[in-house]
């Protein structure tokens, strides 16, 4: 039984555009308070080249920005104020962290550097329990979420629900345990897992999964892209890690106002936020990614995902490009 937490908002049923704001002030910097100026350097901080760092920056560049993508050493090296840090560390390949930079992106914050997803923000949606309690205490529909450290705790709950790792990413190890002979078999997957032993499971009310989600791109307030994710035939995760595939999506407004009050909530300032369907009507949010894939056909229709995350984060650059996506807004609504 869903709690009413997670019923009390609904999704309108139209699938009208969304306004593209053009008169919000320059988004702040939530470690320095500093406003963006000036052509200095733009850097994706972050170990990954792809799918989406480095196609972040050429999109970017082609808008004449000045974007680079660091490492975090690197960019402590070279940084310094005047310049930007959007930080897309993720989380490491065992579940059990985040990837290794939290201080060198830190210390740019101190240096003046202008830091975009800083390091609060990081940990809150990447640790699954704190996105949680985050999106619980601003009142937004979540489902109810546990933590229990030992097995014969997880045992003492009765199906059905979901396992996942507290930091977790692309439905790696996110088990759905339907009865008492399936939850075993998941503790028994899960009980020597270097995730596990660190930091327990996460166990997660199961909202009905209907065989898709909607993937919200969020910057600065604004929405600046989307995408329904489909499952794969026989799957009920919708991750293309695991088979599924992405369709170029339009937001409602009111699917689009519950995803930027989720990014409000985690603190970050290029966010991907999942809404999970619920049975009758409405979404819930399931998850609130930091470091979220995304590419050009994830814009919104005759628009540049590109083009309007710098405009919504206030990047400086030197020319206005034509939109990146020639299809139309009937091919994109997806639904």
């Amino acid at each position: 039984m869903l709690v009413p937490a997670i019923a009390s908002r609904r999704a309108a049923k139209s699938a009208r555009r969304l306004p593209v704001r053009t008169d919000a002030a320059p988004p702040r910097s939530a470690e320095t308070g500093a406003v963006a100026s000036g052509p200095g350097i733009v850097a994706v901080v972050a170990w990954k080249p792809f799918p989406s760092n480095l196609p972040l920056v050429e999109g970017w560049r082609r808008l004449g920005i000045r974007a680079e993508l660091l490492r975090p050493s690197d960019a402590r090296r070279r940084l310094g104020p005047g310049d930007v840090a959007l930080a897309r560390l993720d989380v490491t390949p065992t579940l059990d962290r985040v990837e290794a930079g939290l201080v060198e992106i830190t210390a740019l914050g101190r240096r003046g550097v202008r830091l975009l997803n800083p390091p609060a923000a990081l940990l809150a949606a990447h640790d699954k329990r704190e996105t949680a309690l985050r999106l619980i205490d601003a009142g937004i529909p979540h489902p109810r979420t546990l933590h229990r450290k030992r097995l014969d705790e997880v045992r003492a709950l009765t199906p059905p629900f979901v396992l996942k790792p507290r930091f977790g990413s692309w439905g790696q190890d996110v088990m759905l345990c339907r009865d008492a002979g399936e939850l075993e078999r998941c503790l028994a997957r899960i009980r020597d897992r270097s995730w596990f032993r660190r930091h327990g499971v996460l166990i997660q009310e199961l909202v009905p999964p209907v065989g898709y989600d909607l993937r919200v791109i969020v910057a600065g307030e604004r929405i600046v892209g989307a995408e329904r994710r489909e499952a794969a035939p026989g799957e009920w995760r919708t991750n293309e890690a695991l088979g599924g595939r992405a369709i170029p999506a339009l937001p409602s407004e009111e699917e689009g106002a519950l995803a930027i009050d989720a990014a409000r909530a985690i603190g970050g300032d290029l966010l991907g936020v999942d809404l999970l369907p619920l049975p009758d009507t409405g979404y819930v949010v399931i998850e609130v990614n930091s470091a979220v894939d995304f590419d050009a056909e994830d814009s919104l229709p005759g628009r540049s995902v590109y083009a309007d995350a710098a405009d919504a984060l206030a990047l400086g650059r030197t020319n206005r490009p034509a939109a990146e996506s020639s299809r139309s807004a009937e091919a994109r609504v997806g639904r």
